[in-house]
């Protein structure tokens, strides 16, 4: 919630439990003081408006924060030299639980933006904003794109899209891969339950699996995601 205030993230109406008020004093005052109504509800209301279990008696109304399509590739574009773009795009990514946390993951690895695009899920979806953990208000968000123009956009601005893909024949291990991360990258991620379908990482310039060592059948989504991201974001610094 500070994060929150702090970062611009326009906040219009906040809502605060008697016992949230006392233990966050300081931050309601300031919200107040910023001319940002201040509306004191009930325990029962407070579980009403979270949809959580254990809501934490503050609940903040903001305005919508996702970005155009076209302000983030002029981003990528303009990213200097020793620090390229890395982009996160989810394709027909439904679950919350995991959309907010690759967004949280992306915005850890140093990734320049998210993309929701085609059927992915709202990245406003309350378990979604959740599970970013403050991340949506950190790195731009594109919402609701369709995954073919964000292909186009972001090839155009430089960027080369590699699909994560458990049955593709180069693995994230290979030094030529690894040579390529180090360049502007988007990574696209698909759905849980069946990945990417081969329409989809067509789109692609180049598939790549995650490699298992072990006797597990696939990884989750956002570990698979947490891989890529952060093997780009490393190959990206060593070189810098």
């Amino acid at each position: 919630m500070a994060e929150a205030f702090h970062c611009g993230a326009r906040i219009t109406d906040l809502f605060v439990t008697v016992p949230a008020r006392t233990r966050h004093h300081d931050l309601v005052a300031a919200i107040a003081a910023a001319g940002i109504p201040v509306q004191v509800v009930s325990g029962e209301v407070m579980d009403d408006l979270a949809q959580t279990v254990t809501p934490q008696g503050l609940l903040a109304v903001c305005g919508f924060v996702d970005v155009p399509l076209a302000e983030v590739a002029q981003r990528a574009m303009t990213a200097p030299r020793d620090k390229p773009a890395l982009i996160a795009l989810l394709a027909n990514v439904r679950d919350p639980g995991n959309a907010g946390t690759v967004l949280r993951t992306a915005d850890a690895a140093g990734a320049h933006a998210v993309v929701f695009a085609d059927a992915s899920v709202d990245p406003y979806n309350g378990k979604c904003v959740r599970a970013s953990a403050g991340s949506l208000f950190h790195l731009p968000v594109v919402a609701g794109a369709r995954l073919d123009d964000v292909v186009v956009t972001l090839r155009e601005a430089g960027l080369r899209i590699v699909a994560a893909d458990g049955r593709a024949g180069r693995s994230l291990d290979d030094p030529g891969v690894q040579a390529r991360l180090a360049g502007p990258t988007a990574w696209m991620f698909g759905n849980e339950a069946w990945g990417l379908p081969p329409e989809l990482v067509a789109l692609a310039d180049e598939p790549v699996a995650v490699p298992i060592y072990g006797r597990a059948e696939s990884l989750n989504l956002a570990a698979a995601a947490a891989v890529c991201l952060y093997a780009s974001a490393r190959v990206q610094r060593v070189r810098e």
